[in-house]
């Protein structure tokens, strides 16, 4: 029989998995609490990493609509809940895992897709989302750095012709009627 605390710890972790972009199962048996807490600091302020009862979150992810983790639900489980960047979260999760070999990373699920172990690991080896827009920064601020460059060349191409600043078109169209008007009064 569901009791009010079991039926309120789901209906939290369906919430967390429809709110979360992804989420990642681990196992984090032999894990001290002060390396769990070492843990959710390196995750950042947009992943929740939670201690979760099996049953519950099969329930909670059966509610939310996952079958990524049916078959991962065993033994001491954690799920870091990835509401941010997931590939900052997935490579925080694998460099901690890295370091501390207690914490195993089991499955995962990003964007509608379930991953296992090697497809959080991919997700970690991307590129961080700034760094991404980043790149694409510089790809659309490219044009326009060779149009000043080559405009600059041209000016300075003139000025070496000319032995003189070269002079805007504007400043030259403003002293053709000055000369015109001066010619008609003569």
């Amino acid at each position: 029989m569901a009791t009010q605390s079991k039926i309120t710890a789901v209906e939290e972790i369906t919430a967390d998995f429809k709110e979360s972009n992804a989420a990642v199962l681990t196992e984090y048996r032999g894990l001290s609490v002060a390396k769990l807490k070492d843990l959710r600091r390196a995750l950042g302020p947009d992943t929740k990493y939670s201690v979760v009862k099996n049953t519950l979150t099969s329930i909670a992810a059966k509610e939310a609509g996952i079958d990524a983790f049916d078959d991962q639900l065993s033994g001491p489980t954690a799920i870091a809940f990835i509401k941010g960047d997931a590939v900052a979260a997935a490579k925080s999760l694998t460099d901690f895992a890295k370091e501390n070999k207690q914490l195993v990373v089991k499955t995962g699920f990003f964007e509608g897709k379930a991953l296992d172990a090697s497809g959080v690991e991919a997700l970690a080896a991307l590129e961080s989302r700034e760094h991404q827009l980043a790149r694409v920064a510089g790809v659309l601020q490219a044009p326009a750095s060779a149009a000043a460059r080559i405009i600059d060349a041209l000016r300075a191409k003139r000025e070496e012709e000319g032995g003189a600043p070269a002079e805007a078109p504007a400043a030259e169209a403003e002293e053709a009627p000055a000369s015109d008007a001066a010619t008609e009064e003569a």
